[in-house]
């Protein structure tokens, strides 16, 4: 055989040796009982970060006998807590920070102290998992700028039709009782005529401010159309969700903003429709909607609730 065909048949051999060492490593990877491979391969399969801490949660038991885990992290306006277990008066903690990036805090409780070969495999383990962490962290992130609406950083008519479809759906399930208000703020095209839009930018900015310190936490407000704000009030009355859109109108009536010359402010109309059973969310807004068609026909600075279909 000719020399000049040596080196492309030293190039197939190599590449073949490699191809070979590459199917007895996907299979040892796909098989290996080691615990750092198995979490490894495990937190691939998701992006959401609940399911990751649940993972390592699960991981850590095999290892470590521990009484709770939790893990803590706030994600620009959410804050996301997984707790699993309870109680121990011994307990680790550990900030998960990457490349000057903080992404949680995981604390572990137990009755007993940790040994030092435990506190060891803990680390261990949260070296695989701190990068599939960080990651769903991202992907969080990303996910709730896309639901959130950039001049009042509160969620947008997107968040807004995804929570009501939830909404309808807890309602259905568990009998749960929903109340949304339609909240729009009172001739602001004339604001922004008068005084422009960087006046009339600010205004919108405070008046969220205004409406979530008239809510509870666990309420949501939406901005979904250009003076329009929406406010999801989970297992709340008509009756209640009247108290609080009047609470709401309270507030922004109660702000200025000076523009130099003048104090700017501003009111709003609301409009209140407690959920039916059976409602779905095009129905259930409707209502709402003709309630603050009423309260703007008849004078506007009110609040008006929805009649019940029977």
């Amino acid at each position: 055989m000719s020399s000049k065909h040596t080196p492309s048949i030293a190039r197939i051999s190599k590449a073949t040796d490699q191809l070979a060492n590459l199917r007895q490593a996907t299979t040892e990877w796909q098989q290996s009982d080691n615990p750092l491979l198995r979490l490894s391969r495990r937190l691939g399969t998701t992006l959401i970060l609940d399911q990751q801490v649940a993972m390592f949660a699960d991981s850590l038991k095999e290892l470590v006998e521990y009484d709770q885990l939790t893990y803590r992290h706030r994600i620009g306006r959410q804050e996301m807590v997984f707790s699993i277990g309870l109680g121990g008066q011994h307990h680790c903690e550990y900030r998960l920070n990457l490349e000057g990036e903080s992404y949680g805090l995981i604390t572990i409780n137990r009755r007993r102290r940790f040994a030092e070969e435990e506190l060891a495999a803990i680390e261990q383990l949260l070296s695989v998992a701190i990068c599939p962490i960080r990651n769903a962290c991202q992907f969080a992130a990303m996910q709730q700028t896309a639901l959130t609406d950039a001049l009042t950083r509160v969620p947008n008519k997107r968040a807004l039709d995804e929570s009501l479809l939830k909404a309808c759906s807890s309602g259905d399930r568990h009998g749960e009782e929903y109340s949304l208000i339609l909240c729009d703020l009172d001739h602001f095209k004339r604001v922004n005529d008068t005084h422009g839009h960087i006046i009339g930018d600010h205004l919108l900015q405070e008046a969220a401010a205004q409406i979530e310190q008239a809510i509870r936490s666990s309420d949501g407000l939406f901005r979904f159309g250009g003076e329009e704000f929406a406010i999801l009030l989970p297992h709340t009355t008509e009756n209640d969700a009247r108290l609080v859109a009047e609470r709401i109108r309270a507030r922004v009536s109660s702000f200025s903003l000076n523009c130099g010359e003048q104090d700017v402010a501003i009111t709003c109309s609301l409009g209140v429709a407690t959920r039916q059973k059976g409602e779905d969310t095009e129905q259930w807004q409707a209502r709402a909607d003709e309630a603050l068609y009423r309260a703007k026909s008849r004078g506007r600075n009110q609040t008006r609730v929805s009649d019940r279909i029977i």
